[in-house]
């Protein structure tokens, strides 16, 4: 059954293109977070591993439970940060549906499409793109892309055409039609759009407002 889910999760994916990343938001706080973005047109998120204690750790994964229950599909909710085969088993067992990682790690890799997850790993070089591609990777990474800007993904596409590119680090509301038209297939979103600044305020609409500008941009 999970595998059939993440059959369809990819051409969703690719339709929608955009990836709303959390990170530092506790459990509390990131339903209501996520159906900002829900209702701006949002509908894949990552909740990003909190390594700073046990008890963060912990929240992340109850954030993804009480995400998945929520959202009943709606929503695809997935797990971010992900640097161990471990951390993908415990993300599994809490329901999420994606492995995103900052980096290539093919033992990451294999544990995720090991368990019927999609795997997003981290890369940069091309040598990293391939590697991980090969591991069975379903889309990769280019973290921090707006260090080498919307030119590089033409010069990565060129040699390595069948492989899913999604950028990830500094990529705005108005850029994101750059880099689409440069050949993206994706994008992780962070603090451009949830950040810790406009959860504690609450700016719920203004959050739904930027999704929506978002999802405007792409389509």
């Amino acid at each position: 059954m999970i595998q059939q889910e993440v059959h369809a999760l990819m051409p969703e994916l690719e339709e929608r293109k955009i990836v709303s990343i959390v990170r530092g938001v506790c459990s509390k706080d990131m339903k209501e977070a996520a159906e900002a973005v829900y209702r701006g047109g949002i509908r894949f998120l990552e909740v990003t591993f909190d390594m700073a204690s046990e008890e963060n750790s912990r929240d992340t994964l109850r954030s993804i439970t009480r995400l998945r229950e929520h959202f009943g599909g709606r929503m695809h909710i997935g797990a971010g940060t992900v640097l161990t085969p471990e951390q993908v088993v415990l993300a599994a067992k809490a329901g999420a549906e994606f492995i995103i990682s900052p980096d290539m790690d093919v033992a990451v890799i294999q544990k995720t499409k090991e368990l019927g997850l999609l795997s997003m790993p981290g890369a940069l070089t091309p040598s990293e793109v391939k590697t991980a591609w090969m591991a069975g990777a379903d889309i990769v990474k280019i973290f921090p892309a707006s260090l080498l800007g919307p030119a590089y993904v033409k010069a990565l596409k060129a040699p390595l055409s069948p492989v899913k590119l999604a950028a990830v680090g500094g990529v705005g509301v108005e850029n994101i039609r750059t880099y689409l038209d440069a050949g993206y297939d994706g994008f992780g979103i962070g603090g451009n759009l949830i950040n810790r600044e406009r959860v504690e305020r609450h700016a719920w609409d203004e959050l739904t407002c930027i999704a929506q500008a978002y999802a405007d941009a792409i389509h």
